[in-house]
């Protein structure tokens, strides 16, 4: 049987039109005060310095939201993030994701590798494998989708890999669906190589 597959509930987030008027609605200014705890992984203006780190600058609120609450409910594992997760309130996490959501998304450092194949795999997909373009969720510039589609432009291209090795890997299991554990487990590893830089530098 996959590793993927699991009886409980990949997330225990439901999208009713009631959550994302919440999250919608989130304080900015309160999640400004309360990030000065994360920007020490983070950064102070939610761009990391440390490759490891997500940078969640620009990031959609929604996915930041929902990311907060699958930590705090144990969907997602990382001992430190579980931790602070479960200390916040939902109104907390949806102030936190405003603030986020808020800020100028990062504009990392640009690649000189060979970066075709990736560029197909966004625009293309790859149809032997039956691999959907990456712009169907991620959009064409990476910036994201309303629901739970996060932003990825910008984004720390060592932390996109260890999230698609994690997906592949099952490890990471709160994607809805398995839809990104079915994708990943499809990309070579030099294919999530070269996406992670690929985004890295989408502007």
């Amino acid at each position: 049987m996959p590793s993927f597959v699991s009886a409980e509930p990949a997330s225990n987030m439901v999208w009713m039109p009631e959550t994302l008027d919440f999250v919608k609605n989130g304080n900015v200014q309160k999640g400004e005060q309360l990030a000065l705890s994360c920007a020490s992984c983070h950064g102070e203006k939610g761009i990391s310095a440390m490759g490891m780190f997500p940078s969640l600058a620009g990031q959609t609120a929604n996915y930041t939201y929902k990311q907060l609450r699958d930590y705090a409910d144990g969907k997602r594992d990382n001992p430190m993030m579980n931790s602070v997760a479960q200390g916040l309130s939902e109104q907390d996490s949806a102030d936190l994701a405003a603030w986020f959501q808020s800020l100028p998304a990062a504009q990392n450092k640009t690649s000189n590798q060979d970066l075709s194949k990736a560029q197909v795999l966004v625009d293309q997909g790859n149809g032997k494998k039956i691999l959907p373009p990456c712009f169907t969720c991620h959009g064409t510039s990476g910036k994201g989708k309303r629901m739970d589609i996060p932003a990825l432009a910008g984004q720390q291209a060592e932390y996109t890999v260890k999230t698609l090795m994690e997906y592949k890997k099952g490890t990471r299991h709160n994607d809805i669906y398995s839809r990104m554990r079915v994708i990943s487990k499809q990309l070579s590893d030099v294919e999530i190589k070269q996406l992670g830089e690929l985004y890295q530098q989408m502007k």
